[in-house]
């Protein structure tokens, strides 16, 4: 063994650990990353010592959270981040902010300086994006209130690492400051606007002709490379001008979000993103340093719950002021109030000028220690603490994990999924829904649905629900976003599978026919049209005629909308068809008005010469009275 090369000894070292200590975490319902932590500690300095240089594998698992955020930014349109900028920079200034002046104050109190306490305050107010993504990920919450929330604030810090990192130099002592000229400010500045311009620029013009052109290569290991070799390019960017890597890489996921070659770069960093993960985890569990906690054991303790209190009860205050689920808070709450992998760039960066390197080593280590305690807590949380949120609210949801067989599946059991349904059962078919809102699924049980706890987006989930098996697919979610995302993975894994699709409005249903889908539905198109019916039936219609009216516009409108298709993609054609479109159909029904006025005329007419002794307002008869009203 001796002969081995280093990386190769490494690489044995690693996946042991991982294989064997994380099926034995999951065996014992601690979960996958308490698995990853405990293997780091085992391998680490403080363990069987096969591995000395933790910072160097610490630095390259990083890679790991890079590759994550990539992948995160692939689910999120430019439109749909758009709309987050409110929670974003709202709700993740009030986090950031909130926690950092508790911290601060609380250091001042204890008698800490006022640098060290400014310095320690910023870097444990920021949490641990690799593990709370990971967690939302893993209990399907991405997609509730709550993981979006959480969500948006992650981002946010990953923004805040930056003034963070451009503060710790006014802080240093007079023997380490440097303080940068304005001219060197100004072309700091000037190289992060640069980059930030090329990877938008880049990922709008270059990457897709870039993308498209290794993809006719046909050679699938080379997409692979250009797909890792694009995250690494970007991240390399963002590292040369002191921006944060996995925010440089989530932003070239976000402008990829619309690309045809989302999904195909979602498969090939899937696996590499998960073993980098893991690979990460395993070096944070060989970063605590137990020599200071050995030493000042009670002081160690003191600081890391006070850190982790002191943040909790701020974000705890901050869910209730978002009006989160109640059920929602508890892990809301417990994944931000941990520390996280930015803090120990802070402290690093900080120096010996900012930080003394015992101080800056005891803040690494209770950061480290948080991150482990967390999913540990969290095992705590679910078992007994869960349970009494649930008895108040609702209960916890069973999720779907034996296979089922059923002939339709139906995704979205609201409104408009739940009519679907009650036609189906009582003609004696098999039904297997999926929703993932609790509410939802409490109050249907309630009436004696049974109904599956799962998001839909998930392949996994499909596969179990016996989508393979099924005639038909019911579509029925709100969200047009994941909608599409649904009929995307059908399409994909499932093309022989016929959909049923429920179309928010005219652009979704525009692209559900972009993907093929044959049978569609606009969810308030045949019951508005049905009111209209009413409307002129109240105005003293005749049934028949409001129903022709009625049946006359759906006719227009379908064929409108067939018109419209093929020019959706160019606003200004669409808009100029839709308006043709519109005035030819005022004009058509103006004529058929004119010739039913005309008809009635004429049935009057001969009315009067056959009663000439009874005028038309004393009739008896109440469909003349009505049509006269008309």
């Amino acid at each position: 063994m001796e002969h081995a090369p280093a990386w190769l000894l490494s690489s044995l070292i690693y996946l042991a650990a991982a294989v064997f200590v994380v099926p034995l975490s999951r065996a014992l319902g601690l979960g996958a990353i308490i698995g990853y932590l405990a293997a780091g500690i085992a391998i680490g300095p403080w363990g069987l010592r096969l591995v000395s240089r933790v910072e160097d594998v610490l630095h390259f698992a990083e890679f790991g959270v890079v590759l994550m955020l990539f992948l995160v930014g692939l689910e999120l349109e430019p439109r749909r981040l758009w709309s987050l900028r409110r929670p974003i920079f709202g709700w993740g200034t009030a986090q950031v902010a909130g926690c950092a002046a508790l911290l601060f104050a609380g250091g001042l109190v204890v008698g800490v300086d006022w640098r060290i306490a400014l310095v320690a305050s910023l870097g444990l107010a920021l949490s641990s994006t690799a593990i709370s993504l990971q967690v939302l990920g893993e209990r399907n919450l991405m997609r509730t209130e709550s993981g979006q929330a959480g969500f948006s604030i992650l981002l946010f810090q990953d923004v805040a690492a930056i003034p963070i990192l451009a503060l710790l130099p006014l802080l240093a002592t007079d023997a380490g400051n440097h303080a940068m000229t304005g001219a060197e400010r100004a072309l700091e500045g000037a190289k992060i606007v640069g980059v930030i311009a090329a990877i938008v620029l880049g990922g709008r013009l270059a990457l897709r002709p870039l993308l498209r052109w290794i993809a006719h290569s046909r050679t699938p290991e080379i997409f692979t490379a250009a797909s890792l070799l694009l995250v690494v390019a970007i991240a390399t960017l963002m590292q040369i001008i002191g921006l944060s890597m996995a925010l440089g890489a989530f932003l070239a996921g976000v402008l990829l979000a619309e690309s045809e070659y989302r999904r195909e770069l979602e498969t090939d960093i899937e696996p590499f993103k998960g073993l980098l993960l893991g690979l990460f985890f395993i070096a944070v569990g060989m970063s605590i340093d137990f020599g200071v906690l050995l030493t000042q054991p009670v002081k160690m303790l003191l600081a890391v719950a006070g850190f982790m209190l002191v943040k909790a009860i701020a974000i705890y205050a901050l869910a209730r002021t978002m009006r989160l689920p109640y059920q929602e808070r508890p892990v809301f709450t417990l994944l931000l109030a941990q520390g996280g992998e930015f803090a120990f760039v802070v402290f690093q960066a900080a120096g010996p000028h900012v930080l003394p390197p015992g101080v800056a080593s005891f803040l690494i280590a209770a950061v480290a220690l948080s991150m482990l305690l967390s999913p540990l807590l969290l095992v705590a949380v679910d078992k007994w603490l869960l349970p009494r949120y649930s008895a108040r609210g609702s209960p916890r949801m069973e999720e779907i994990s034996e296979p089922q067989e059923a002939s339709v599946v139906i995704c979205g059991f609201g409104r408009y999924g739940q009519i679907v349904g009650r036609v189906l059962l009582p003609q004696g078919i098999k039904i297997t829904v999926l929703d993932h809102d609790p509410d939802t699924i409490e109050s249907l049980r309630q009436f004696g649905f049974h109904v599956f706890y799962g998001d839909a987006t998930r392949l996994d989930l499909l596969r179990i629900a016996g989508v393979a098996q099924a005639s038909a697919v019911v579509v029925a979610v709100d969200d047009v976003d994941q909608s599409l995302e649904i009929v995307d993975l059908l399409r994909e894994h499932f093309p022989d599978v016929q959909i049923v699709a429920r179309a928010r409005n005219v652009g979704h249903l525009f692209q559900l026919r972009d993907r093929g889908v044959e049978h569609i539905e606009r969810e308030l198109f045949e019951s508005s049209l049905h009111s209209a019916r009413s409307v002129l039936e109240v105005l003293g219609w005749p049934a028949h005629e409001a129903r022709e009216a009625a049946m006359a516009f759906r006719r227009g409108n379908l064929n409108l909308t067939n018109d419209m298709y093929p020019l959706y993609k160019d606003r200004t054609k669409m808009i100029a068809a839709a308006k043709a479109g519109r005035q030819q159909f005022e004009e058509q029904m103006a004529r058929e008005r004119a010739q039913r006025q005309a008809r009635a005329r004429h049935r009057w007419d001969q009315d009067d010469s056959e009663h000439p002794a009874t005028p038309p307002a004393q009739t008896d008869d109440p469909e003349r009275r009505s049509r006269d009203a008309s």
